[in-house]
């Protein structure tokens, strides 16, 4: 999620000046991710390398969940009138991407190192929100994004499915204190089950312009939409490369362990895991911000109302204020965010585990806003921890891979990948599909925009 004085002054500046505006805490912690993130680059192994097809035609393939390769089988010639598209990556850009596209009518292989939606795109909160990138380069992405959700929503029944529903969303201010015991609120737009000791409470978010789903769930239902309604083939396999002709064009996507999928176009949509991807690192880099969550199940779950938190969290002890974010959720589940700090990114996503520090303050935050969320009235369903993918400019990466026709990357796009996805994945399939994108205007996304600047910094 870094380099160059200048951008890094443009964003403090823009920074002090939503400070004085009605921003939420969402977009100020996003501002203040892009600034911390301009001052520290992350080392990367160049493990992944743009070579020729290897002679080997071993096949690596596994079981998954959702209509899987499960054995070798004879190559396939698609239709004449289908292009045949990879999409590598099974988090929610790559299904949105792979989705829209299998839906313009192309044939669609998506190809994942692990399990659908294993890693940030199954661990985030799923919060949408219609109007709080506006006045920067993200606000049509996201405003398009956030009715495609809705759009969505009701196509593959979201409220029942994947927990879709419209929330009112508001900030607040908790301070502990030594005491343990709940301070109450007779504030009438705070929630009663918000009863620890909170402050200045006020409304950031109505139910039109803001929402949740559950990520995974999400994920996993539109990809088994795209598979059984239109076709599209999921194998588990790690990319080792991208074949390219004499003529600079993708052609195939190579596996580890020599499988060959041969494709007219290939999008990398491979989320912090882009900057250990040479093909990309080359142009531009794509960093890890490693954030943690809890999930709770309250014994009183009803008692839980659908209000989405932003917290500005005093500790008791004293220190810098922290911003961590509550959801409940329509399942009953109530899932917490925040203590985010930068690291390397893994090789593999299954390893990722949460710091025990930082699961212990979220746990500590939710018994002091909440007495239903106490340690003796919810189970612990979920400790846990992903990674962020964030860029030099705090901006998503979208678009063709300079100097290679037919390839495609869609990454980068931080704490805001869920509520972005759908609008990204429909921008990339007009890309891929029709030469530009009708939906979206992708020149300020452009992984171009690195080309010259990425060598001026390494020189």
């Amino acid at each position: 999620m870094p380099s160059g004085p200048k951008p890094m002054t443009k964003n403090v500046s823009h920074f002090h000046q939503l400070t004085s505006t009605r921003v939420n805490s969402r977009r100020l912690r996003y501002l203040k991710m892009a600034i911390t993130l301009h001052s520290k680059s992350l080392p990367f192994p160049n493990s992944f390398f743009l070579r020729p097809l290897s002679s080997s035609r071993q096949i690596y393939v596994a079981t998954a969940t959702i209509h899987c390769s499960a054995s070798p089988s004879p190559a396939m010639d698609p239709q004449p009138s289908k292009k045949h598209v990879a999409v590598c990556g099974g988090g929610v850009i790559g299904v949105c991407t792979a989705y829209f596209l299998a839906k313009k009518g192309a044939a669609v292989t998506l190809i994942e190192k692990s399990s659908i939606a294993c890693a940030a795109s199954g661990k985030a909160g799923g919060f949408l929100a219609l109007d709080w990138c506006d006045g920067g380069p993200l606000s049509s992405l996201a405003r398009e994004s956030f009715y495609l959700h809705r759009s969505l929503s009701e196509e593959l029944n979201g409220p029942e499915n994947y927990g879709y529903r419209p929330l009112t969303t508001l900030s607040l201010t908790v301070t502990e204190s030594s005491s343990s015991k709940s301070s109450g609120n007779s504030n009438s737009i705070l929630p009663s089950w918000v009863d620890g000791p909170a402050k200045s409470p006020r409304t950031i978010g109505s139910t039109e312009t803001t929402a949740q789903v559950h990520p995974q769930l999400f994920t996993k239902t539109l990809l088994s939409k795209a598979v059984n309604d239109y076709n599209v083939e999921v194998v588990i396999g790690k990319v080792e490369s991208v074949g390219v002709d004499e003529g600079g064009r993708a052609e195939s996507v190579v596996l580890e362990g020599g499988r060959v999928i041969a494709s007219e176009a290939v999008v990398l949509s491979l989320g912090p895991w882009s900057g250990k991807f040479e093909m990309l690192s080359s142009i531009f880099n794509v960093s890890g911000l490693k954030a943690h969550s809890i999930v709770l199940e309250p014994k009183e779950a009803d008692a839980i109302t659908p209000h989405a938190l932003f917290l500005s969290y005093h500790p008791a002890q004293g220190g810098k204020p922290m911003d961590p974010e509550v959801y409940p959720r329509p399942t009953g589940e109530v899932y917490l965010c925040g203590m985010s700090s930068e690291q390397e990114v893994p090789d593999d996503p299954e390893t990722i585990s949460g710091d025990p520090e930082s699961i212990k303050v979220l746990k500590r935050v939710a018994r002091t806003v909440s007495s239903h969320l106490g340690k003796a009235e919810v189970r612990v369903k979920a400790e846990q921890a992903c990674f962020l993918p964030c860029t030099e400019d705090s901006v998503p990466i979208i678009g063709e891979i300079p100097g290679i026709k037919g390839c495609y990357v869609g990454t980068g796009h931080s704490c805001w990948g869920i509520l972005n996805g759908p609008a990204t994945g429909a921008a990339l399939a007009e890309l891929v599909m029709d030469g530009h994108s009708s939906i979206v205007d992708l020149t300020r996304f452009s992984p171009a925009r690195f080309v010259g600047h990425r060598k001026r910094v390494l020189t």
